[in-house]
């Protein structure tokens, strides 16, 4: 029986941007950074956790290259299918750290039935939400 999710993907159009943007700005840490050949397998995540994001450059050879330039311009449109969603014990507090590091958010903490959310894009359009549950 399946009892977790281990790993998910992002495409990201540079994956040393996508670094400096996630583990340099919102202090995530890498977890495998490996050059396969063929392709470069690099994941994060938060500190302590298992699970992993995987920031896939679209190549072969999961695409073939006419494929690969739709998706890059897909993922750069913000379309790219990818978004994730982050817990935090202070959304304020978060969103302040974060503002004042250079991140740029499409929506400021706002009071939800289900919480205090709020939002912002990855340097390649993908969806962030940052989420402090009710009690």
């Amino acid at each position: 029986m399946i009892n977790s999710i281990r790993l998910t993907q992002i495409f990201v159009n540079d994956q040393d941007e996508a670094l400096d943007f996630y583990v340099g700005k919102l202090g995530l840490e890498v977890k495998v950074d490996q050059d396969l050949g063929f392709m470069r397998w690099l994941t994060i995540g938060v500190p302590g956790e298992d699970r992993e994001i995987f920031l896939e450059r679209p190549g072969e050879p999961g695409y073939q290259e006419a494929t690969v330039e739709e998706i890059r311009q897909m993922v750069s449109k913000g379309a790219g299918g990818g978004w994730i969603g982050f817990a935090t014990d202070d959304c304020r507090a978060t969103y302040e750290d974060l503002v004042a590091k250079g991140v740029e958010f499409s929506q400021e903490p706002v009071e939800q039935s289900y919480g205090i959310d709020c939002a912002l894009r990855d340097p390649f359009g993908n969806h962030i939400r940052i989420v402090q549950r009710a009690e």
